[in-house]
């Protein structure tokens, strides 16, 4: 539920169920559980589901959202953020249905209300998906 009083996201677009291992203006671990009843399955693909990439960064964005708002307060709960960049983003392997990203975002650094993270996303503790990206802060 903080998740949602943090973020404006909801179902089926939130796709952090919690997080962890949280410190206040530096880092956090989201965790998805990646489920088979999750719409983007049924066409992405309906043989062998993949959960797509950009879920997987969104995912990460979702993540570092949640920690910015934790780290700045309840005046900024359910801001919306936006992107501004995303560079470097690797896709390593497949994620399925029965996996548990864990989402793991570190701030590189922040000016004013734009805020630049790298992201790792591991399932099982393998690296499968990671980029740097910076959003920003509307009000």
């Amino acid at each position: 539920m903080r998740i949602m009083e943090a973020i404006p996201h909801r179902y089926p677009f939130l796709l952090i169920d919690r997080m962890v291992d949280i410190v206040l203006g530096s880092s956090a671990v989201g965790i998805k559980n990646v489920t088979a009843s999750e719409p983007h399955f049924q066409g992405h693909f309906p043989a062998r589901p993949v959960m797509p990439g950009v879920l997987i960064i969104e995912a990460m964005a979702q993540t570092a959202a949640t920690l910015v708002v934790l780290t700045l307060g309840a005046a900024f709960e359910g801001k919306l953020v936006y992107f501004m960049t995303i560079d470097g983003a690797k896709f390593r392997r497949p994620v399925e249905p029965g996996d548990q990203l864990r989402i793991h975002v570190e701030k590189e650094r922040s000016r004013a209300n734009v805020w630049k993270f790298k992201g790792i996303a591991r399932v099982d503790g393998v690296s499968v998906a990671e980029a740097t990206f910076s959003a920003m802060i509307m009000g």
